[in-house]
């Protein structure tokens, strides 16, 4: 697989098709090199944006930002949970193979908690780290979670700038068994969590000012329970306080894409709009939001799991209105970044975009991850489980539901069931919501295993997984003394050394 082929992502062919199809009429940018913003929410759902038919419509800057760009409601996450979503999104490279998984357990989600002792591996080259070629200078605002130790933090990877926090905003704490979350601003800084909104524009006006070429990471975490939401947007949303979150998140978003006219440089910034994974519906509907007509959430490889919004604009380039039915995925915002650069990806690793043709768009396969299996694969309009499951049934019995309302028999399944000798087939075309698989006994049926079964295993044939990161937790590796504590009198006595085996229940 050529590295030239292995750029031209379903993603990348569809932009660039775009692009090059509008801007032949267009006045060439006096920037050679676009400007980048990737802005991916936290915990948001497919069903949360008035464009995708959420009934109180209070997303009127998303919904603008998808007449005048284009819309693609097959677009999926890596992984259904926030931390290896995010490293594939920045590596390009499935979770299982970055690293960002545990084989703790078999099929088990696991993120960076504050007692996670690994983090995102040295051996992987980030989106910013590759940017730099081409002169970018690049800024994340908002959550990190690829690890909170000196060396796995942002500016160790790639990134100039930082404005966020290491890890999800849980607390506050009183710092006797687990330190407060800090917050970073190059120095450590603490503070309130925001959407960082005005970190974004200083920066993109810094970078237009200085004629730089620039990557804006804006990656808010408001709609992450618990969420929150300013003052002025308080009891503002017909949906609670998860709507108000969301609300100022498209306040945030209509203020960006804004000040980018104002400069005048948005017909010279590629930005994309999506989120880490499914709305998390454990915490619905107080403070979790909606996955529309798919199947469960957060936590799950079923639709509404890593089916996820997604919009992307670039006025004078990608044309008004449209729509994209093409699969795609966010690794593919890794190598579409390069190829919109200019940038040949890495040519030494696997990198989970496939070497494709405009005319073999609609055969991009989507790989379905949980931990170290792969639950299921999507090809086409033809979805095929090869093993099923929600979450246990001792976690039911506590009232820990990942489906709620939404139960399948034999496909929400609260123990792991393997189907790989006949799994488990939809056609989300007919059933977005997975309740109707196919009879093993129709023709629909074998053509598809036919059809699917070569791509699964090529896909296992030349894997090569790397070395898992999440597997082990410590109390000493806590947020007890982060970089800059001592400038401000906050640093705290860290505890004494005594690594486990993370317990990783789902």
């Amino acid at each position: 697989m050529t590295a030239v082929l292995r750029v031209m992502s379903a993603l990348t062919l569809t932009l660039l098709a775009a692009s090059l199809c509008c801007s032949l009429t267009e006045k060439p940018s006096n920037v050679s090199s676009p400007n980048i913003i990737i802005m991916l929410m936290d915990d948001m759902g497919w069903g949360d944006l008035g464009v995708f038919g959420q009934p109180s419509k209070e997303t009127p800057n998303l919904d603008a930002m998808a007449a005048e760009g284009m819309l693609f409601p097959n677009f999926y996450t890596a992984n259904p949970l926030c931390s290896p979503s995010r490293a594939a999104l920045l590596t390009g490279r499935l979770p299982v193979r970055n690293g960002f998984y545990t084989t703790n357990g078999h099929a088990r989600n696991a993120y960076t908690p504050q007692e996670i002792v690994g983090g995102i591996s040295k051996d992987e080259i980030l989106l910013p780290k590759m940017l730099k070629k081409k002169g970018y200078v690049s800024k994340i605002v908002g959550k990190w979670h690829l690890g909170h130790r000196p060396q796995y933090l942002p500016l160790e990877n790639g990134f100039d700038e930082w404005f966020g926090a290491p890890n999800c905003h849980f607390g506050p704490y009183n710092s006797s068994i687990r330190p407060n979350i800090p917050y970073h601003m190059q120095v450590l800084m603490y503070s309130t969590a925001d959407t960082g909104t005005e970190q974004g524009l200083e920066f993109i006006q810094r970078q237009t000012e200085a004629r730089q070429p620039f990557f804006l990471y804006w990656a808010p975490d408001a709609t992450h329970a618990p969420v929150y939401a300013s003052k002025q947007f308080l009891g503002k949303s017909q949906r609670g306080r998860y709507g108000d979150a969301v609300m100022e998140l498209d306040h945030s978003i209509g203020q960006i894409l804004s000040w980018l006219k104002t400069l005048g440089i948005d017909n010279n910034t590629f930005v994309f709009f999506t989120s880490d994974n499914g709305a998390a519906l454990i915490s619905a509907p107080k403070e979790g939001g909606s996955n529309g007509p798919f199947l469960c959430g957060k936590q799950t490889t079923f639709e509404g799991g890593m089916r996820e919004p997604a919009i992307a604009w670039w006025p004078g380039h990608i044309q008004k209105g449209t729509m994209s039915f093409q699969l795609a995925n966010v690794m593919d915002l890794f190598t579409t970044s390069l190829a919109l650069a200019g940038i040949s990806p890495p040519d030494d690793r696997a990198l989970d975009g496939l070497d494709l043709t405009p005319v073999l768009l609609q055969h991009t396969p989507i790989f379905f991850y949980r931990g170290n299996e792969l639950m299921a694969v999507r090809l086409g309009q033809y979805k095929a489980h090869y093993w099923t499951w929600s979450n246990s049934k001792e976690e039911m019995k506590i009232g820990i539901n990942f489906c709620p309302g939404q139960e399948v028999p034999d496909v929400t399944t609260h123990d792991q069931r393997e189907h790989t000798l006949q799994p488990i087939i939809f056609h989300l075309g007919r059933d977005p919501g997975e309740k109707y698989p196919l009879s093993v006994l129709t023709k629909e049926y074998q053509d598809v295993l036919s059809w699917i079964s070569p791509v699964v295993e090529q896909h296992k044939k030349t894997l090569v997984p790397g070395f898992p990161q999440l597997n082990m937790c410590d109390v000493a590796v806590m947020n007890w003394s982060p970089a800059g504590c001592e400038k401000l009198g906050k640093c705290l006595k860290v505890p004494k050394s005594e690594p486990w085996k993370c317990d990783w229940p789902h």
